[in-house]
């Protein structure tokens, strides 16, 4: 390996490090506790090191937010391999709540948190790329399923909002701990999220059911 790409991947590791140890202190005291100085302690770099990789905490609560995309980006690689556009949907909404329950603080900065928004707003970047790349998705989905059919005809945008409402609606209650007024106590939540989530599908699908749980594709 030549000094170049040793420095290369040094500036990588060290990327990396102020990255890990962002989200360590986002997990553990809260956005509003981490500071570009404590992360350059927990580090054991110079405040000076973690200013040479971003501008400020926003932006590294930004790149945060887009490693969060990319990672449930992973999860739906093979969505498109689904031939049924409702049973597509439903796998959209299962890997949406799992991905929500498994990663809760990339969950919080890709949906809750202002600061990421706020950040892009500075750049003047008017596009949520990875944000929009996912609702294109859920419209083309519902799209194709009014389509073919199996959801009555009416505003794709509209019954988009309503599903990401919804479901986005039973992580937020479940991350900030809300969702057990209406779970017995120490029983799962994830089965109850599930269990909504089948509501809502047979309740779009035409004649009241759907290829999840009917297994018709």
């Amino acid at each position: 390996m030549g000094i170049a790409e040793r420095k290369e991947k040094q500036k990588l590791e060290i990327r990396k490090l102020i990255l890990d140890a962002s989200m360590k202190l986002f997990v553990e005291e809260g956005f509003d506790n981490v500071s570009i100085r404590r992360i350059a302690d927990l580090i054991e770099y110079s405040p000076t090191t973690v200013y040479l990789y971003f501008k400020d905490k926003d932006e590294i609560f930004l790149n945060l937010h887009d490693i969060g995309f990319q990672k449930m980006q992973e999860m739906n690689k093979n969505l498109d391999l689904i031939e049924n556009p409702l049973l597509r949907l439903h796998k959209m909404g299962e890997n949406y709540l799992h991905f929500g329950m498994e990663n809760p603080e990339y969950y919080d900065l890709m949906f809750i948190q202002r600061a990421p928004m706020k950040k892009l707003a500075q750049m003047q970047c008017h596009e949520w790329e990875n944000g929009d790349a996912a609702l294109t998705r859920l419209k083309a989905t519902i799209s194709e399923c009014m389509e073919r059919g199996f959801i009555a005809k009416t505003d794709p945008g509209l019954v988009s909002m309503s599903v990401w409402s919804m479901v986005h609606g039973l992580m937020a209650l479940a991350i900030r701990e809300r969702l057990d007024k209406f779970i017995p106590e120490n029983a799962p939540m994830l089965p109850v999220m599930m269990y909504s989530l089948d509501w809502l599908i047979s309740t779009l699908a035409l004649g009241g059911d759907h290829p999840a749980k009917t297994g018709k594709v």
